[in-house]
């Protein structure tokens, strides 16, 4: 039986995943994550992955040398049917479980009441600020703030975004062109925090309102999307996307329950049970380009803070965006919350 490396297993926001500190991580790193994720496999049931996308993610965290950096975070998507671990993207969810990781694990101090911990993300060289509940200085993880996808409540832990426009492709819009025609369909590509493709879902048959398991059925509408996504990697300046899980492909429509817009995102071949938190930021950021699908249908409060939610198959994301006098945004802002589930050693062997 192998030794053991010190894992501490969470929930962020809508996502579940392993914390491992940086120093911890095997040289074999891949291999060792798809090991005790138990991937390729569709069940994951040798191995702590949850047979889903959203519960097959690793954080890998280490003090950070950085000025005004308090730790650095880098996230790791392990397949799950596939034999891949891929660092092309972030998640805004498993970075909600980070701040109260590095707490527990000694690498920040946590001060009275609250602490707020700047986490450098090395997926796209953004920084985010998270704000994490420590009475008499231990992290607190009970509350009564509940988010959608997550049953029950727990402590608030909010993360505001700066400076995310462009972070892995570029630019807020890589082609310069708020909308673009592929395959004959008008598509937005936009990455402000996370590379995006966002199409009508009436362009694409689709009502916007069907549930995830009937759009995981649609092989047709499926093969599109995959067609068209292909086409959009390059032109967003991300290369060849064969192998990559960018950009996510967001089909729209108009709000269903008093949102400001309605998605069904692919990750990127099957339908995501809610939306990544970075994904709800460029999505809500469409929602505010002039001229852009997203704009077109979406409800848009006036002034220059908008809470924008973006719904999703199971609820509804709230993104809260500053917006200057020249119509930029120039900060998003979420409430997410995380909960520890097990702290130990996970194993190979």
């Amino acid at each position: 039986m192998s030794e053991g490396v010190r894992c501490m297993w969470m929930r962020g926001g809508t996502s579940k995943g392993g914390y491992i500190l940086a120093e911890d991580l095997p040289n074999d790193r891949d291999a060792f994550l798809m090991r005790i994720m138990s991937s390729p496999d569709p069940r994951q049931i040798d191995g702590m992955g949850g047979a889903d996308s959203l519960t097959s993610k690793i954080a890998v965290v280490s003090k950070s040398a950085r000025d005004g950096v308090d730790v650095d975070y880098l996230f790791l998507q392990v397949g799950v049917e596939r034999e891949i671990v891929s660092d092309g993207q972030n998640c805004g969810n498993i970075l909600s479980g980070v701040a109260p990781f590095a707490i527990e694990r000694g690498l920040i101090t946590a001060q009275d009441d609250y602490t707020r911990v700047v986490v450098y993300m090395e997926n796209t060289g953004q920084t985010a600020i998270a704000t994490v509940q420590t009475p008499d200085g231990m992290v607190s993880y009970s509350g009564n703030v509940a988010i959608d996808g997550v049953p029950g409540t727990a402590a608030p832990i909010p993360l505001e975004f700066v400076g995310t426009a462009g972070s892995t492709c570029g630019a807020l819009l890589p082609t310069g062109n708020v909308v673009d025609v592929i395959e004959g369909v008008d598509v937005t590509m936009i990455d402000n925090g996370m590379p995006v493709v966002i199409l009508r879902a009436s362009d694409m048959g689709a009502t916007g309102a069907e549930t995830r398991e009937d759009l995981d059925a649609d092989t047709d509408l499926k093969a599109l999307l995959e067609v068209i996504r292909l086409a959009c990697g390059p032109l967003m300046n991300l290369r060849d996307v064969s192998d990559k899980t960018v950009p996510k492909m967001t089909l729209i429509s108009p709000p269903q329950d008093g949102g400001a817009i309605s998605t069904r995102t692919f990750v990127p071949h099957r339908c995501h049970a809610s939306i990544g938190v970075l994904g709800a930021v460029s999505v809500a950021t469409a929602c505010l380009l002039p001229g852009a699908p997203a704009a077109e249908l979406a409800h848009v409060p006036a002034g220059s803070e908008k809470v924008l939610a973006v719904e999703h198959p199971i609820g509804a994301t709230k993104i809260v965006v500053q917006v200057s006098d020249a119509g930029d945004v120039t900060s998003a802002a979420i409430l997410r919350t995380a909960r520890k589930l097990m702290d130990g050693k996970v194993f190979t062997s």
